[in-house]
């Protein structure tokens, strides 16, 4: 590997598991000229990882558009925002963006409650979450960009996410 591939070369390590719980379902607003809108609101969770674990707390929410990418299937965006509870009690904002890849027949099997569970192999959900605390034994979350693989879950939405070095 030469200088310039070790220097363009993308690492990463693990950062967490969170998983938003999503209450009251979603609410549609609609299609507009821009997309068709939907409001997810965030009503809990958790987190948890190797230096960082705690809870997700209520009142945060994710703002999806969504539209057509060829003839079977949906592609989506995500701006997202929570606040995450360490166990120690430090406060920490996340912001994320996203895309999502549905095909037409995943989609189908989300909308249908008495559908199986869906294997997430099957979809496309990747998310670049950013970090704000003012926590000194956290601060090192604001110097960092990460992203992060989802999946549908019965209670909303499980991401894993990695740090990128």
């Amino acid at each position: 590997m030469t200088d310039e591939n070790r220097q363009s070369a993308l690492a990463s390590r693990p950062l967490c598991t969170v998983e938003f719980e999503v209450g009251g379902g979603l609410i549609g607003i609609g299609a507009s000229p821009f997309g068709d809108q939907r409001l997810g609101y965030i009503t809990g969770g958790r987190f948890f990882g190797p230096r960082i674990k705690g809870i997700v707390l209520p009142g945060g929410g994710n703002w999806s558009r969504s539209g057509r990418l060829g003839e079977a299937a949906s592609v989506g965006t995500f701006d997202a925002r929570a606040v995450w509870q360490t166990d120690d009690g430090a406060l920490i904002y996340l912001s994320y963006t996203g895309r999502s890849l549905i095909p037409d027949d995943v989609r189908t099997a989300f909308a249908d409650p008495a559908a199986p569970d869906v294997d997430p192999a099957r979809y496309y959900l990747r998310i670049a979450p950013v970090f704000e605390t003012a926590s000194p034994r956290y601060d090192w979350l604001n110097g960092l960009l990460a992203v992060g693989v989802g999946e549908r879950t019965d209670f909303g939405v499980r991401h894993v996410i990695h740090e990128i070095l």
